[in-house]
């Protein structure tokens, strides 16, 4: 793959508008996820009726969990900062 930017002369970017840069750094790991009603009420697994600890998440909850972190591999990670 060829550069248009020489190897030894490497461009330099400079920030301007510090307020601004602060404030996208900050937004940088928003998330917002928009669930339905449907999707609420069928969040809690239903018990069994079987005998020992019964689960807590239904199939559907885990399955948006997994797709959350496939489609994004650090979305569970806490920020340091905050």
């Amino acid at each position: 793959m060829n550069s248009r930017v020489h190897p030894t002369f490497k461009t330099r970017y400079r920030v301007t508008n510090w307020p601004e840069y602060d404030r996208a750094l900050v937004q940088r790991g928003d998330v917002t996820v928009w669930l339905s009603s449907g999707a609420i009420d069928a969040w809690r697994a239903q018990p069994t009726g079987k005998r020992g600890a019964q689960p807590k998440f239904s199939d559907l909850a885990i399955e948006t969990a997994l797709t959350l972190c496939s489609a994004s591999h650090n979305l569970f990670a806490f920020d340091e900062s905050t």
